[in-house]
């Protein structure tokens, strides 16, 4: 079926853009404009734009730009028609449908006809649970025994697929769906000669993506099958990858933003559970470790994420790398253990809704605490013992990016073990230089043998030359971090791009690279480092990656003796204003010496009047711009 003209005119009269993307973006107001994290890359300052009056966005950390439409498209992988289908439920709109036949549906690209035939296979689930005598008395028995609503079954789109080998594909052969998108879908497997349905008599859990369509399925066996695993899985396919999806993130995403936190938990039924008992901002990691690119789907909703586990102490310590992982990316974490024996889903329903919500809010204690207490158990008159939780929970704070956040968690371990400050700072530090040397070497290893002694060569030599020093400086600052914000309110590459825009640099190569940016940026994409490197002039891509390496190492001594060097992220916004300042105030001094030197040799006196006049407005402005900089001049 495709959808009408009329239907799709309707639906554009309608969306409205920031309604849209709020769906999976947080957005705060600016000015005319709203502004948020990237959801289509990992970065830390907000570069993505949404702009209200003509209804479009514009992502400059990736480069993706459009209206709502194009959104949905790029954020879940979906055709312009899905985009569409999408939009008309959000906004109640009954789409008009023009009949195709099973030929033409077969002769749409291949992944949409994958999200065509597994939502099928969802209705088909759903259909079998509610009208067929096995699928009531099995299945939606299953489900009421485990306290679940007609309601909560009609909202997480639950099934039952029949005990039978080929149920699935004879119902969709019948209605024209073709056997190979079947097992590419993951829902039936070939072997040899036979094929046979890969869920069979088991309770069915679709896969959500972000927009509500089916990309996948968990099923569940009710009876004891020798050589069955008790959770069946769908493979991994075009549209489905485990390790990118979270279970229950379509249902719980607006309630995850509104509460400003996510539950995770381990299973389906966890997750099921807990709507079901009140709370809404919950999702699982599908039974699969915990992975960064599902931490990152989080973390396009919420800074916080609180993580459930079962009473199961190997368990618990089996889960730690998760929390180290959810650390690094920024993110506050909290943990709740449940007594033992008991997962989320049991203890919320012998609670109860108002209990458990309680349970959840009085339980809740910092990662910090949780882990100190965890590691130390029994422990903590074993020095040995007490050596390697301090360790462990150092590891774990090396890992935050912040190092505010990271200062004041010191400041915590500090006092629940015991220990001074300056001890776990020793430890804190060994860890940090042995990151960053395996850093460095890493990247070195990645580079050909070449580019390495270029870079060391570049290294070694520093310009005498003032002008030259803080040129190269600005392109430093602009590569680097030209997508940072400077005192919250403008990106670096604006204001620089602005500042500098009247100037010419003295090194050709700079001046060219600066051209880049402005010319890219006239299109409507900021460059940033990856770009330059891949440029095809030489000159540029040397350059670019002399610009963009180490020139100075802060000693391994200061941070052990508690002298704290600033990174230049800290200090961005001086460090802009002051090289600005600077190119300006040598460009000047250069005039100065220029307008004296031909003032010297000129005899004419009505020139020499000019010159001098010349002389005095430039020795202003070597004033307004030494004064700002702490320089005297004569």
């Amino acid at each position: 079926m495709s959808v009408s003209q009329t239907t799709i005119d309707e639906i554009k009269s309608r969306i409205d853009i920031i309604d849209v993307i709020s769906d999976f973006v947080t957005l705060k107001r600016t000015g005319q404009h709203y502004k948020g994290k990237s959801p289509f890359s990992d970065e830390k300052t907000p570069s993505f734009i949404v702009f209200p009056r003509n209804q479009n966005f514009k992502d400059f950390s990736s480069g993706k730009q459009g209206d709502a439409i194009s959104f949905i498209m790029e954020y879940d992988g979906l055709s312009y028609i899905e985009a569409i289908k999408y939009l008309a439920k959000k906004y109640g709109i009954e789409i008009v449908e023009e009949e195709q036949s099973p030929e033409a549906v077969l002769k749409q690209n291949e992944r949409e006809s994958l999200f065509i035939i597994l939502n099928y296979a969802k209705d088909y689930f759903k259909k079998t649970l509610f009208e067929t005598e096995e699928g009531k008395s099995i299945g939606l028995t299953y489900f009421k025994e485990r306290g679940f609503t007609e309601e909560t079954i009609q909202k997480f789109e639950l099934g039952y697929s029949l005990d039978q080998w080929n149920a699935l594909e004879t119902e969709a052969k019948s209605k024209g769906y073709n056997p190979d998108l079947l097992e590419k879908a993951g829902l039936i497997i070939r072997k040899e000669e036979s094929q046979y349905d890969r869920f069979r008599g088991r309770v069915i859990f679709p896969i959500h993506n972000s927009t509500g369509k089916a990309i996948a399925f968990g099923a569940r066996i009710l009876k004891n099958v020798k050589n069955q695993p008790k959770y069946l899985n769908s493979p991994e396919t075009d549209v489905y990858h485990k390790s990118d999806v979270l279970y229950g993130l379509f249902q719980s995403g607006r309630a995850i933003r509104q509460m400003d936190n996510c539950f995770l938990v381990e299973g389906y039924t966890d997750v099921i559970s807990l709507h079901q008992h009140g709370v809404e901002n919950v999702v699982s990691s599908s039974g699969t470790s915990l992975t960064e690119n599902q931490i990152k789907l989080i973390h396009r909703h919420t800074e916080n994420i609180t993580v459930l586990f079962d009473g199961d102490d190997a368990g618990i310590r089996a889960s730690l790398r998760g929390i180290d992982m959810i650390l690094q990316q920024g993110m506050n974490v909290k943990a709740v253990v449940f007594p033992g024996g008991e997962d989320p889903d049991s203890y919320s329903r012998k609670l109860g809704a108002l209990d458990f919500q309680q349970f959840l809010k009085e339980n809740a204690e910092d990662f910090i605490h949780f882990k100190t207490k965890l590691l130390l158990d029994g422990r903590e008159n074993d020095p040995v013992k007490k050596a390697e939780t301090v360790s462990q929970i150092i590891s774990s704070l090396s890992t935050i990016p912040d190092q505010v956040k990271r200062a004041i968690y010191m400041k915590e371990t500090s006092n629940l073990l015991g220990l001074e400050e300056q001890v776990l700072y020793a430890e804190l530090n060994k860890i940090l230089i042995s990151q960053r040397k395996e850093r460095q070497k890493e990247a070195f290893r990645e580079q050909p043998i070449q580019l390495i002694e270029e870079i060391e060569q570049a290294q070694q030599k520093e310009s005498f030359d003032p002008v030259v020093f803080q040129e190269k400086e600005a392109l430093r600052i602009l590569i680097n971090y030209g997508f940072n914000q400077i005192e919250n309110e403008y990106n670096l590459f604006e204001h620089y791009l602005e500042e500098l825009n009247p100037i010419e640099f003295s090194n050709p190569v700079y001046n060219q690279i600066l051209d880049i940016f402005k010319e890219e940026l006239n299109k409507g994409s900021v460059v940033d480092v990856n770009y330059f490197i891949n440029y095809p002039d030489q000159k540029i891509q040397n350059e670019v990656i002399n610009l963009t390496s180490e020139r100075h190492e802060i000693s391994e001594n200061w941070e052990r003796y508690r002298i704290y060097v600033p990174k230049e992220k800290d200090v961005l916004t001086n460090s802009v204003y002051s090289n600005i300042l600077r190119i300006k105030f040598h460009k000047i001094k250069k005039l100065i010496a220029l307008n004296l030197e031909e003032l010297k040799n000129e005899t004419e006196s009505v020139r020499q009047t000019e010159l001098q006049k010349i002389n005095i407005e430039l020795k202003k402005a070597e004033a307004a711009f030494s004064d700002p900089l702490g320089i005297v001049v004569s």
